[in-house]
């Protein structure tokens, strides 16, 4: 069964999902990054500046099929079904529609009241799923 996390209030989500990425990368995982287009033109522009020795691979839905053959991971605004990935990365607002085919979902969640209610949307429908989401508050750790 499929592995869903909700990472709550999240400051930047372009900077976490650097970090994020960078550190699934360095583990060896295949991801999907689903969104809309500005925030994955924004993503992929801080991915290529990211400090040097710190590159993270990825490619675009647009890339030639080469190039999404190699790249460990796929910048999206659809699920895309030739990209293979194990951890999709949701910075999107719907829920993605074929859980089955990855391992972990990992929805972003930033601290504005439309990107909460979201959210709250998407954690009901993966409890009618028969999936029991996991959250990790970074509000609380940066507290701590």
């Amino acid at each position: 069964m499929t592995e869903v996390a909700f990472h709550l209030n999240v400051g930047d989500k372009r900077v976490y999902a650097c970090r994020l990425l960078r550190k699934a990368y360095l583990k060896g995982s295949r991801l999907l990054v689903l969104g809309d287009e500005p925030s994955l033109d924004a993503l992929d522009l801080a991915l290529w500046l990211m400090g040097p020795g710190e590159f993270v691979p990825h490619a675009r839905g647009s890339d030639p099929v080469h190039v999404l053959r190699h790249s460990p991971i796929l910048l999206s605004a659809r699920e895309t079904d030739g990209f293979a990935a194990d951890v999709l990365v949701n910075m999107g607002g719907a829920m993605p529609a074929e859980l089955g085919r990855f391992e972990k979902v990992i929805e972003l969640v930033g601290g504005g009241p439309e990107d909460r209610q979201g959210a709250r949307a998407r954690w009901r429908q993966y409890k009618a799923a028969g999936i029991e989401p996991l959250s990790h508050d970074l509000a609380a750790s940066r507290d701590t």
